[in-house]
């Protein structure tokens, strides 16, 4: 073959294969596979995306666009004043402005709380009076706190206790509010006020702090010559229930308690005479024979006896024996007292006759049947007088007592009730408890013949744009006890006879007319400590106060008791306060 024709066949077929199909741009598919799943990958270089998939990633784009605009909508709309807030209080910082605390004042108008500068700080300090006494029915505060950034997390003065606690609302007034502008560096540009503080409101109490004083140093004196733990006492104007003194012994230091070092707390707590607690209010003790009056008018009143019908005490009465066949259960007098009247009765304190109004007496053993008032008659009467209930004054922590009745026995010692039970409430034993406040308001009624006062300790609330004559008197509260009146009397005589000629001798003094019942409580089964009582009101003739005095836990072969706490007060009473006992 020629070389020219050789060369164009090669040409020609290059130039041939050139317009051919590549073996790498072959896609494999059904048509040269004839075994394909067209459902599989098997045999695919490539596939198509499917309509759906891309459906699914473009609704994601939305989707993820959709939340993103509405977390932002959510920033820059609805929390975008919170945010705004929170820039601002890095700008602006709001500082209290301390109100200041309302101050107390006595009746007299002594003062006896009040504010002073405190060094270093932005409120003030509350200073107390020192005299004595004062501590239970003042109470005291704790103050504003800060942490440890100097930012205060407690903006108030809290009241803990007396008037501090019950009336801290209206002496604490409202802080104001300080705002202070800063830069960048914390430095301050600029202030302003956003709201002006509004002082508490001032205080007149009920108390005149000299007989307070007075009162509570003579129970301390006797408590510590004799030997009683601890003591109360209360002296009450009988018409309009103002408390003239409240003193409870031991008494706690305010100032330890406000901001004192942790040990100085510690101590206080653990003292065993417990000066924390205000023994007037919420002391309760066995009352022994301070009831006798009260149930002397139930018997009155339920026409049990008459006030002159006399009942023998030979020394005791004597019941036949729950237990012991043909044996018997004595109950002791103090002594032998002969024939006694009611009024004779109250002023000896003879225990068998109120055994007897109280109790009854069953038929037999050369005793005549004689009906009484009972358990459950005898708990009405002490109800309508006060016992067992809160006395309504004007602080925190009052004790209701006990009047032991069927159910608290059964309740207490899982027992019934008997006659005996019955015997020893009526003369102020067994489960009995009283308060002192309880009882002055108790004899309060006696010696105004019928009404009940609500004892109090505030009359009188004043800003500091008036004069404590001024402001808003708080009106005295008072409940009528649907007794007769004169059965009142009655009671009246016979505590004044006791005074003359009875148990109250020591009170038979010249600078007033008093009328009093005395009464012993034994405590604990060894009955070697006794609560020394006394109870009564002055003067006489034209009563204006009564008072409950009680002497805690001293030893029972003593015979100096609360009626000499009572007789000392009454003399310096007539010597500095005479005008108390006109």
């Amino acid at each position: 073959m020629r070389s020219d024709n050789i060369l164009t066949m090669f040409l020609g077929n290059k130039k041939r294969h050139s317009r051919d199909i590549d073996p790498d741009e072959i896609f494999l598919d059904s048509s040269n596979l004839p075994q394909f799943d067209t459902h599989q990958f098997e045999g695919r270089l490539e596939q198509p995306i499917p309509k759906l998939s891309l459906a699914l990633l473009w609704g994601f784009f939305v989707l993820v666009i959709v939340l993103f605009s509405i977390r932002l909508g959510n920033l820059e709309i609805a929390r975008g004043e919170s945010f705004a807030r929170i820039a601002e209080n890095n700008r602006l910082e709001r500082v209290p402005i301390f109100a200041e605390r309302g101050a107390l004042f006595d009746r007299n108008g002594t003062p006896l709380a009040w504010n002073e500068p405190l060094l270093g700080e932005e409120f003030a300090a509350r200073v107390y009076n020192k005299m004595r006494g004062l501590a239970h029915v003042l109470g005291y505060v704790t103050y504003p706190a800060r942490d440890t950034k100097g930012m205060y997390y407690k903006e108030s003065f809290s009241g803990m206790d007396g008037v501090e606690r019950a009336y801290n609302d209206v002496l604490g007034g409202t802080n104001g509010t300080l705002l202070i502008e800063t830069d960048a560096q914390g430095g301050e540009r600029s202030t302003h006020r956003e709201s002006l503080a509004e002082n508490g409101e001032n205080l007149v109490l009920s108390i005149d702090a000299r007989i307070e004083e007075a009162l509570y140093t003579r129970i301390e004196n006797l408590a510590r010559d004799v030997g009683f733990t601890g003591g109360a006492g209360v002296l009450m104007d009988i018409d309009t229930g103002d408390i003239i003194a409240l003193v409870s012994y031991p008494e706690y230091d305010a100032g330890v308690l406000a901001n004192g070092t942790p040990h100085d707390v510690e101590t206080l707590l653990a003292d065993p005479r417990t000066p924390l607690l205000n023994r007037a209010i919420s002391g309760v003790y066995t009352p022994g024979s301070i009831v006798k009056p009260f149930l002397a008018l139930a018997a009155l009143q339920e026409q049990l006896i008459s006030p002159d019908e006399k009942i023998l005490s030979t020394g005791s009465i004597a019941i036949p024996h729950p237990y012991l066949v043909g044996e018997e259960s004595v109950f002791l007098d103090w002594k032998a007292h002969g024939w006694v009247s009611m009024r004779e009765a109250l002023a000896v304190s003879s225990n068998v006759y109120f055994y007897e109004i109280g109790g009854g007496l069953p038929q037999g053993g050369g005793n005549e049947e004689r009906v009484g008032l009972g358990i459950g008659k005898i708990k009405s009467y002490m109800n309508l007088l006060g016992f067992e209930k809160r006395t309504g004054v004007d602080l925190f922590g009052e004790e209701i007592g006990v009047i032991p009745d069927p159910a608290w026995k059964e309740k207490i010692f899982h027992d019934v009730w008997r006659l005996g039970d019955t015997y020893n409430t009526s003369i102020g034993q067994y489960g009995f408890q009283v308060t002192p406040l309880q009882a002055a308001r108790a004899v309060a009624a006696i010696a105004n013949g019928g009404t009940l006062p609500i004892p109090r300790i505030v009359t009188r609330i004043f800003s500091d744009d008036e004069t404590n004559i001024g402001g808003k008197v708080l009106p005295p509260k008072r409940t009528q006890l649907p007794i007769d009146s004169l059965h009142y009397a009655v009671v009246r005589e016979g505590m004044r006879l006791g005074v003359l000629e009875g148990t109250a001798q020591g009170l038979n003094i010249p600078v007033v007319e008093v009328a009093a019942k005395t009464g012993t409580a034994q405590v604990g089964t060894v009955k070697k400590i006794v609560h020394s009582w006394v109870t009564g009101f002055f003067p006489y003739e034209h009563p204006r106060y009564s008072f409950a005095i009680v002497m805690e836990r001293g030893p029972s072969d003593n015979l100096i008791g609360a009626l000499y706490v009572l007789r000392g007060l009454l003399e310096w009473m007539a010597v500095e306060t005479p005008e108390y006992l006109k």
